[in-house]
């Protein structure tokens, strides 16, 4: 066995979890395989029952799964790590192994759109009740609290606006009502941020994004103790929203990369966010590595860098927004962050079009408002073709 945890994170994130088989492969081999045989029917029955450790079906136990599941287990600090098919399936997965009819989960009101969906109208419709509140606002995390409540959930940055709250806040808070913080880790991953050591108990990834990192395949993840992922387990071993082993070998790879990767993103998108703050057809610029965003103390304290996507609002309304977007030639139109490319997408349209105009204007996403993940590509081209977005406001 190696001494896995006193690696640093850039070498977890590329040797963490791998075992070699008897052929010494150099890189995780793909075990693409439905089922594994067993060497008799007493061995199949202990599988089956638990108490054998080994593979069975790989709707739950999965070679080239497991790898993946260990390496982002050591790299959040986590106990266990559970793959899923996408990272609405990880919040899905804990919400249904965690949570039961009658319970009550606080929910930031700064989440990706469709988590907003599943909390208000799927969760609901199974008698789990939801009150959302403002993000930075931690009195309104503590107001909203009852009895009955179980569940804290929040992303940090936010998406779309990279809000940031005190992590450990929030968790004090849900642990004096014997309640759990879930935080989405997406728009950092464990290069960027540690939200276990911050105070919080499950981490949720969209593994689609930077862990990724090409636009290649979906995938999400759960992370936090083992008697907490034993249920997700459970869950996924019932209901089935499996990552495959191919979409973990490409995320495996994605892995590999991680560190460097979320240090140049960083670098690209704070460069940007200035540059976009001095532009005059440009209302306000939402990136926490700014001085004027107001939790940049904050995040220079909880993050070890601001990440690749920003935010801003330019003059105008949805119509300037939309000629500032067809005007762009290089970057890509499409709601997908965390990629190598640049994208850019119209929130109040798009990622979060399914929320009412009230519920947007309470998560503050206005129709002037534009969303990009800043990618890898040179900064001086990534300019120039904002330069065309500009110039057609």
């Amino acid at each position: 066995m190696h001494d896995e945890h006193d690696w640093a994170l850039a070498t977890q994130a590329i040797r963490a979890g791998f075992e070699r088989t008897a052929y010494g492969e150099h890189s995780e081999p793909v075990f693409l395989t439905s089922s594994y045989v067993f060497e008799s029917a007493e061995q199949a029955a202990a599988r089956f029952a638990g108490t054998d450790a080994g593979n069975v079906y790989s709707r739950y136990t999965n070679p080239t799964v497991s790898v993946f599941e260990q390496r982002l287990a050591a790299l959040e600090g986590a106990e266990m790590a559970v793959a899923t098919a996408s990272g609405m399936a990880a919040i899905l997965a804990t919400c249904m192994a965690l949570l039961k009819s009658g319970d009550h989960v606080v929910c930031s009101r700064s989440v990706f759109g469709t988590t907003t969906v599943l909390f208000s109208k799927y969760l609901q419709k199974f008698g789990v009740e939801v009150s959302f509140v403002a993000l930075t606002d931690l009195a309104g995390w503590q107001a909203a609290v009852r009895a009955n409540t179980r569940l804290l959930f929040l992303e940090t940055p936010s998406n779309p606006l990279n809000e940031i709250v005190d992590i450990a806040a929030v968790s004090a808070i849900a642990h004096a009502a014997n309640a759990l913080l879930v935080v989405d880790n997406c728009f950092c991953t464990p290069a960027l941020q540690r939200p276990l050591a911050l105070g919080a108990d499950i981490v949720v990834h969209s593994a689609t994004k930077y862990i990724d990192g090409q636009g290649r395949c979906l995938g999400g993840a759960v992370a936090g103790s083992k008697a907490q992922m034993d249920e997700v387990l459970a869950f996924l071993r019932t209901a089935g929203p499996t990552l495959s082993a191919f979409n973990a070998w490409v995320l495996l790879k994605g892995l590999e990369t991680l560190a460097l990767r979320m240090e140049a993103h960083s670098e690209n998108a704070l460069a940007l966010a200035q540059w976009l703050e001095q532009q005059p057809g440009v209302e306000q610029v939402f990136y926490c590595g700014l001085p004027s965003h107001p939790q940049h103390v904050l995040a220079k304290v909880q993050q070890s860098g601001f990440g690749g996507v920003l935010s801003f609002a330019v003059k105008g309304d949805k119509a300037a927004a939309w000629r500032f977007i067809n005007a762009t030639r290089m970057v890509s139109l499409t709601a997908n962050l965390g990629d190598a490319k640049t994208t850019i997408v119209h929130p109040a349209t798009t990622t979060h079009g399914r929320l009412s105009a009230e519920d947007r204007a309470q998560a503050g996403i206005g129709d002037n408002l534009i969303r990009l993940s800043v990618g890898l590509e040179d900064i001086a081209d990534i300019r120039t073709d904002m330069q065309r977005g500009l110039a057609a406001l």
